[in-house]
């Protein structure tokens, strides 16, 4: 015992051999990550060949309604109504006159390519 450590040896901890610790522990998932995780590599997204049609959305594209005056597209009357009040505010709205291209061409907004509501 030496005049710098006034304990003895026996008073010092022990050298336990893993001072870190931890280390092997094995990582947590949680059911929703494991099923967000098997959706994304079992889903179609609409990739590749077979979605760049769908993407394109044919002749018609995903927009339902098309603006008589300047050919913009829209996905329901309520936008075109919006469109319209911002951009033609001078011309009437007559929601007759907006051309409903998913009858004209058979088009579609149900397809690989397409994510959100299918209410429209």
């Amino acid at each position: 015992e030496s005049a710098q450590n006034p304990l003895p040896l026996s008073c010092l901890p022990a050298h336990t051999g893993n001072a870190m610790g931890g280390k092997a522990k094995p990582k947590k998932h949680t059911a929703s990550e494991i099923a967000r995780k098997t959706a994304e590599a079992t889903q179609n997204k609409g990739g590749g060949a077979a979605g760049a049609q769908d993407r394109q959305g044919g002749k018609a594209g995903h927009s339902k309604f098309m603006c008589p005056v300047c050919k913009q597209q829209a996905p329901d009357l309520k936008s075109m109504q919006a469109h319209h009040d911002s951009k033609h505010s001078k011309l009437p709205w007559d929601p007759a006159a907006c051309t409903n291209t998913h009858a004209v061409y058979g088009g579609t907004t149900q397809g690989v390519a397409v994510r959100g509501s299918t209410k429209k």
